[in-house]
């Protein structure tokens, strides 16, 4: 069964201050979607599928034919803002991405059976693609009911001693599904050793460092496409024109809810690495060489 890897890679990188997503962070100059490429090829990924701003366009195709080549097939699609379902117009004003779960929905026409989705600017590791890989291998496709999976990761794994980050914490049953998921924003480690936030409007969250959060890293077959679509009409309905974007926390949470899905939470000790503020760079670079001095990944990825 061929498995798709598709890289969201369409952000604005706000808080970094420049295109994340084509920032040379390993020793040979690779992006954290060239390692997350690689390690999913490793899992038994054949392709992937890159999906990007048109302004991002042809800097990202200059940057997979240097650095990865024909090693794997990449097809590479633009997330557009008019694509919107009929009847709907981009409201005035607006520049920024729709958001994950729309990024997902503009590969609808590119992905054909399972794949994995994930951002680009996330180092996941080789274990939480390999327990996504096991996961889409274990014939998750003929369920009649939206059956995925989301990789989590443990919340003191994902902070960013430069400042506060925004996560989804994830609430699951006594057996492993997903019963919703918690979007908190600012998250810091207090000197107490103690983890908060506060959530969309303000209130104060208090968290465990042991809680889990999603990292964007899904396991999904093409049953989500008409999940999501469902759910970015809803959106649209409901979001005033301003910054709002549709998640794909917020798109597959109110499908669980709504009975029209259910999703598997899948815990992985992998190391995550993230790059969401400029004085994160110099601590991923240093990660990133450690690894390749252990002999986990080669100097070059793709010779």
């Amino acid at each position: 069964m061929a498995l798709t890897l598709v890289v969201m890679a369409a952000g604005l990188g706000t808080r970094f201050g420049a295109p994340k997503q084509l920032s040379p962070l390993g020793p040979s100059g690779e992006t954290l979607l060239d390692y997350a490429i690689y390690d999913a090829t490793c899992a038994g990924f054949t392709r992937a599928v890159l999906v990007i701003r048109e302004e991002l366009g042809a800097r990202v195709r200059d940057h997979v034919a240097r650095v990865i080549g024909g090693a794997v097939p990449v097809q590479v699609v633009e997330q557009r803002l008019d694509d919107l379902p009929g009847g709907c117009g981009v409201p005035e004003g607006r520049v920024k991405p729709w958001g994950t779960a729309h990024a997902v929905l503009a590969v609808r026409d590119a992905v054909e059976g399972p794949f994995a989705a994930c951002n680009a600017d996330d180092f996941y590791g080789r274990d939480a693609l390999r327990r996504a890989a096991e996961f889409l291998a274990g014939g998750q496709t003929g369920d009649s009911l939206g059956t995925f999976a989301s990789i989590a990761y443990h919340l003191r794994d994902t902070l960013s001693a430069a400042g506060g980050v925004n996560r989804g914490v994830c609430h699951a049953d006594g057996d492993g599904w997903l019963e919703s998921v918690e979007e908190v924003v600012d998250i810091r480690r207090l000197e107490d050793g103690a983890y908060a936030g506060t959530d969309p409007r303000g209130r104060p969250v208090q968290l465990a460092a042991d809680d889990l959060v999603s990292m964007n890293l899904w396991a999904f077959t093409p049953a989500v496409f008409a999940v999501l679509r469902r759910g970015f009409a809803e959106f649209l309905r409901q979001a005033s024109a301003g910054g709002l974007e549709f998640l794909i926390s917020h798109g597959i949470g109110d499908a669980v809810r709504r009975g029209e899905a259910r999703v598997r939470l899948l815990s992985t000790q992998g190391r995550w690495l993230g790059v969401t503020y400029p004085d994160d760079r110099p601590r991923v670079e240093a990660a990133l060489r450690q690894l390749v001095a252990a002999g986990e990944y080669p100097e070059r990825l793709w010779p």
